[in-house]
């Protein structure tokens, strides 16, 4: 007497055996297909018109900064280099800067800078 539990076990082992063949051939199917299209595509592809701008295109004046953050870095590092530093503004005229340290004490201690001419 055979048990019902054997017979099933050759029935699951073809069903799997057959689900991977029909897996197997849709794969094949399917690669052949992307094949063909591709090909399709490439042939149906019409090179540019002649006058179509090959490269990066750069976008018209004022651009956007790139980085925003570096920019405002060196923009802080030269002020605070102008604002701490002796130099001269206008040699011709005579007029000189000194660092904000050095121009507070000296406004402080009550020797404030001739004006010339008024504003």
């Amino acid at each position: 007497m055979r048990r019902p539990s054997d017979e099933s076990v050759g029935v699951v082992i073809k069903f799997g055996a057959g689900l991977l063949a029909v897996t197997a051939l849709v794969f094949l199917a399917v690669a052949w297909m992307f094949g063909v299209l591709d090909e399709r595509a490439r042939a149906s592809m019409r090179p540019p018109p002649p006058m179509a701008e090959r490269g990066p295109r750069v976008p018209p004046e004022p651009r956007l900064e790139v980085s925003p953050g570096v920019t405002l870095r060196r923009i802080r590092a030269r002020e605070d280099e102008i604002l701490s530093s002796y130099g001269w503004v206008d040699r011709d005229a005579g007029v000189v800067r000194i660092p904000i340290d050095r121009a507070m004490d000296l406004v402080a201690g009550g020797r404030r800078p001739e004006a010339t001419e008024e504003p």
